[in-house]
């Protein structure tokens, strides 16, 4: 009895071990003039190119100097050809993107650049993030549905 008394004691102390706090990410929006161009054209190509591959159905994989290493391995052409199978059926041809926002998380110094994806069907209302490390290399490209308020979820 006193064995479980004591193992039941150690499983609350564990239990109730306190947690790490994490820091609320802090995004901060910024002026487009106040955009680094060259950075902000980067995000712009790097961004269409991906979303060309719809078309195209050929993809340039990124090299070190464009991207991070998990972006690389994540993006491949099976995983494009998939996403695209889908996107050129419910929204037709990827025609250009449009920068919309750019916001700065000021913990890890990402810039994130937001575009408006355009496509044939009028019915698209698609958005593309590309997301700038501080080493100017991609480190995470996502589409979502466009809203037109900017949430946050890293």
């Amino acid at each position: 009895m006193k064995k479980l008394i004591v193992i039941l004691s150690l499983i609350a102390l564990v239990g109730c071990k306190s947690k790490k706090v994490h820091q609320k990410d802090e995004v901060v929006k910024l002026a487009l003039s106040q955009v680094n161009s060259s950075q902000k054209n980067k995000a712009y190509e790097l961004g269409k190119r991906v979303l060309m591959t719809c078309n195209t159905s050929k993809f340039k994989p990124f090299t070190a100097s464009e991207a991070t290493t998990s972006v690389i391995n994540n993006i491949t052409i099976e995983k494009l050809s998939k996403t695209c199978f889908k996107y050129r059926q419910w929204y037709g041809t990827f025609k250009d993107l449009e920068l919309a926002e750019v916001y700065k998380n000021t913990n890890d110094q990402t810039t994130i650049y937001r575009f408006r994806a355009l496509y044939s069907k009028k019915i698209a209302n698609k958005e593309l993030r590309v997301f700038i490390n501080s080493d100017n290399l991609v480190s995470s490209i996502k589409t979502s549905d466009w809203t037109d308020t900017f949430t946050y979820n890293p």
